[in-house]
Protein backbone atom coordinates (compact mmCIF):
# COMPACT_ATOMS: atom_id res chain seq x y z
CA UNK A 1 0.00 0.00 0.00
CA UNK A 2 1.62 3.50 -0.35
CA UNK A 3 0.04 6.75 0.11
CA UNK A 4 0.62 9.65 -1.79
CA UNK A 5 0.37 13.25 0.08
CA UNK A 6 0.83 16.14 -2.16
CA UNK A 7 3.08 14.71 -4.55
CA UNK A 8 5.40 13.04 -1.52
CA UNK A 9 5.72 9.31 -3.00
CA UNK A 10 6.59 6.24 -0.84
CA UNK A 11 10.53 7.37 -1.21
CA UNK A 12 10.31 10.28 0.61
CA UNK A 13 8.30 9.51 3.26
CA UNK A 14 9.57 7.51 6.63
CA UNK A 15 7.85 4.25 6.89
CA UNK A 16 7.47 2.16 9.93
CA UNK A 17 7.05 -1.65 10.12
CA UNK A 18 4.08 -2.92 11.17
CA UNK A 19 3.65 -5.43 14.03
CA UNK A 20 2.67 -8.07 11.44
CA UNK A 21 6.06 -7.52 9.87
CA UNK A 22 8.20 -7.09 12.88
CA UNK A 23 6.60 -10.82 13.89
CA UNK A 24 7.04 -12.35 10.72
CA UNK A 25 10.52 -13.78 11.75
CA UNK A 26 12.68 -12.69 8.70
CA UNK A 27 15.96 -11.50 10.51
CA UNK A 28 18.27 -9.16 7.98
CA UNK A 29 21.54 -11.35 7.86
CA UNK A 30 24.40 -9.82 10.48
CA UNK A 31 27.59 -9.27 9.23
CA UNK A 32 30.31 -11.12 10.52
CA UNK A 33 32.13 -9.58 13.47
CA UNK A 34 35.35 -8.13 11.65
CA UNK A 35 33.10 -6.96 9.09
CA UNK A 36 31.04 -5.23 11.95
CA UNK A 37 34.29 -3.63 13.22
CA UNK A 38 35.38 -2.30 9.97
CA UNK A 39 32.05 -0.88 9.54
CA UNK A 40 32.13 0.76 13.00
CA UNK A 41 35.48 2.43 12.52
CA UNK A 42 34.95 4.02 9.28
CA UNK A 43 31.62 5.69 10.61
CA UNK A 44 33.45 6.75 13.94
CA UNK A 45 36.22 8.17 11.41
CA UNK A 46 34.76 11.28 10.22
CA UNK A 47 32.32 11.55 12.65
CA UNK A 48 32.22 14.13 15.43
CA UNK A 49 29.24 15.54 17.26
CA UNK A 50 29.98 18.15 19.94
CA UNK A 51 27.40 19.29 22.41
CA UNK A 52 26.62 23.03 23.67
CA UNK A 53 26.82 23.92 27.42
CA UNK A 54 22.87 25.22 26.40
CA UNK A 55 22.02 21.93 25.03
CA UNK A 56 23.54 19.82 27.74
CA UNK A 57 21.66 22.48 30.11
CA UNK A 58 18.06 21.31 28.19
CA UNK A 59 18.98 17.90 28.42
CA UNK A 60 19.20 17.85 32.57
CA UNK A 61 16.35 19.40 32.57
CA UNK A 62 14.35 17.00 30.38
CA UNK A 63 15.26 14.60 32.73
CA UNK A 64 14.90 16.36 36.14
CA UNK A 65 11.06 17.31 34.80
CA UNK A 66 10.69 13.43 33.61
CA UNK A 67 10.66 12.58 37.04
CA UNK A 68 7.19 14.61 37.93
CA UNK A 69 4.18 13.54 36.76
CA UNK A 70 2.35 15.65 34.55
CA UNK A 71 -0.84 16.64 36.04
CA UNK A 72 -1.29 16.42 40.32
CA UNK A 73 -3.75 14.17 41.26
CA UNK A 74 -4.09 15.22 44.99
CA UNK A 75 -4.38 19.24 43.87
CA UNK A 76 -6.90 17.84 40.90
CA UNK A 77 -9.18 16.50 43.87
CA UNK A 78 -9.19 18.88 46.13
CA UNK A 79 -10.41 21.72 43.54
CA UNK A 80 -13.17 19.20 42.67
CA UNK A 81 -14.61 19.04 45.61
CA UNK A 82 -13.96 22.56 46.72
CA UNK A 83 -16.25 22.98 42.98
CA UNK A 84 -18.48 20.37 44.22
CA UNK A 85 -19.14 21.52 47.93
CA UNK A 86 -19.20 25.73 46.78
CA UNK A 87 -15.94 26.68 48.69
CA UNK A 88 -13.69 27.10 45.58
CA UNK A 89 -13.01 31.15 45.47
CA UNK A 90 -11.64 32.54 42.40
CA UNK A 91 -9.48 35.88 43.28
CA UNK A 92 -10.48 38.30 40.36
CA UNK A 93 -7.98 40.41 40.55
CA UNK A 94 -5.02 37.53 40.50
CA UNK A 95 -6.82 36.41 37.51
CA UNK A 96 -6.85 39.65 35.32
CA UNK A 97 -3.15 39.85 36.09
CA UNK A 98 -2.49 36.51 34.92
CA UNK A 99 -4.51 37.44 31.88
CA UNK A 100 -2.40 40.80 31.55
CA UNK A 101 0.87 39.28 31.97
CA UNK A 102 0.06 36.24 29.15
CA UNK A 103 -1.42 38.94 27.12
CA UNK A 104 1.82 41.09 27.13
CA UNK A 105 3.94 37.60 26.85
CA UNK A 106 2.25 37.13 23.48
CA UNK A 107 2.04 40.32 21.98
CA UNK A 108 4.60 42.28 23.56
Amino acid sequence: MSVDFNGIGPGQVNTQKTTADKSSGAQPAQPSTGEQAKAQAQGARGENVNLSSQAKDLKQLEQKLGNYPEMDDDRIEQIRSALEDGSYKIDAEKLAQKMLEMDESIFG
